[in-house]
């Protein structure tokens, strides 16, 4: 007589099996390969790679913010020396 553990192992084996060869398998297998075509013409990125494209972005906004303001203080420079050599 066939104990249950090995009455298991045989189902699942057996399962597995069935599984393996029914069109199930084949329609999965298609989809992977369908989707892994699709995501390659989208030009995906990796979280990885975004990421470090958003770190970048928020360094240069705030280089940009900086030179905004150091512009802004020396255009206040000029005027303030135009106003001081201007003949009255």
């Amino acid at each position: 007589m066939i104990n249950r553990t090995d009455w298991f192992e045989d189902l699942q084996k057996n399962i597995s099996d069935l599984i393996a060869r029914s069109p199930a398998a084949d329609i999965e297998r298609n989809v992977k390969g369908f989707l892994g075509q699709t995501f390659t013409k989208l030009d995906l990125i990796t979280r990885e790679e975004f990421d470090i494209q958003t770190e970048l972005l928020a360094r240069t906004r705030a280089k940009v913010d900086a030179l905004e303001a150091q512009v802004q203080g020396l255009e206040a420079r000029v005027i303030a020396l135009e106003g001081k050599t201007s003949p009255p």
